[in-house]
């Protein structure tokens, strides 16, 4: 999944997404929240109609961006209290707001609020995390239970039009909440961090609390534990990895579902993934260099433009660089996980 955090995947518009066969993009919760507010996007009919976007969308519950505020939150049993980081407004997000705020926004897959631990972090932090994000777990299937029938996206059934305001949704279409495993990197709380979300009973599950400052080997190992504890005929998504290498490896493993910001946000710092190696595009040895960035890519970039011409425009500050790298790295990184269901199809 593509991030478009903003509900926009930055620099790439909506038709180019589509181009590229985009299935599902990730938006977040948090940032939707402050700017431009659920609101706003509930009175549009939803986040798909506020942004011209009908395949399907994932919102992360904001838990893991108010984590990273460090000093401007204060957690508790209630929620979480903190400043916004655009003007230092006070704000507060409970399971309960999260998923309100969620249903508003009508994404298809919403994520349950939780607490993100911090690497390193002690037993009695990492125990006191995971009973706390169970008891939130708890409530947002609560709330949610209470409350699906109000997403905003349901088209009319009988003109196909977008509903502007909440409306109850036809029979058999509906939002999907997904539970999160918590545990740090503690693999026996994070078995009982598994074995207790999954009893909450949800449709799909979630691995999150990783890439959070921990060694690369420490994330793989986590993450093979915990899936052995997932159900396998359920999604298993994994928050926030990975590489392209890191794709394919987790897919083998049995992961359903990855984001990263990683394509999006190393294009806008000239770093570009390809079939020969990872290219550095500012370097000056590509200044000169008449060749496409990779000769196996059939990306709109690596067909158009060489690999002096990006260079130049990294160097230059032209915004159409980050633009023309982002399409690149998502094609990249869309084309691995394409070959990864090729794989499955053929059963290798």
């Amino acid at each position: 999944m593509p991030v478009g955090t903003l509900a926009s995947v930055k620099g790439v518009p909506q038709d180019v997404l589509e181009e590229l066969d985009v299935q599902i993009l990730l938006g977040n919760t948090y940032h939707l929240f402050l700017r431009p507010g659920v609101e706003t996007i509930r009175e549009m009919g939803g986040l798909h109609r506020f942004m011209s976007w009908d395949r399907a969308l994932l919102t992360d519950s904001g838990g893991f961006q108010v984590f990273s505020l460090n000093d401007l939150r204060k957690v508790s049993e209630e929620g979480v209290a903190f400043r916004s980081h655009l003007d230092g407004s006070p704000r507060f997000l409970s399971p309960e707001k999260a998923m309100e705020v969620q249903i508003g926004l009508g994404a298809d897959i919403i994520m349950a609020f939780d607490e993100c631990t911090e690497y390193p972090a002690d037993a009695p932090r990492l125990r006191a995390s995971i009973e706390l994000t169970l008891r939130w777990a708890a409530r947002c299937k609560n709330y949610f239970d209470a409350h699906q029938h109000e997403v905003p996206w349901a088209r009319e059934q009988a003109t196909g039009q977008w509903s502007a305001r909440p409306t109850r949704l036809p029979a058999g279409s509906t939002q999907a909440l997904f539970g999160i495993v918590q545990g740090g990197m503690d693999p026996e709380l994070r078995r009982e961090s598994a074995e207790r979300t999954i009893r909450l009973g949800f449709p799909g599950y979630a691995i999150g609390g990783l890439s959070v400052g921990e060694p690369r080997e420490l994330t793989r190992d986590i993450v093979l534990s915990t899936l052995a504890l997932l159900p396998a005929d359920q999604p298993r998504y994994l928050m926030g990895v990975g590489t392209p290498e890191e794709i394919a490896q987790y897919a083998l493993a049995g992961v359903d579902m990855m984001d990263c910001v990683l394509p999006t946000r190393a294009a806008r710092h000239g770093l570009l993934f390809t079939s020969e190696g990872r290219v550095s595009i500012k370097q000056a040895r590509y200044a000169q260099d008449p060749g496409p960035l990779d000769p196996a890519c059939g990306c709109r970039v690596c067909q158009r433009y060489s690999r002096a011409y990006l260079r130049h425009l990294y160097a230059a500050n032209e915004l159409l660089a980050q633009v023309l790298n982002t399409v690149h790295n998502l094609h990249y990184y869309l084309a691995t996980m394409r070959k990864v269901r090729d794989w499955i199809r053929a059963e290798r």
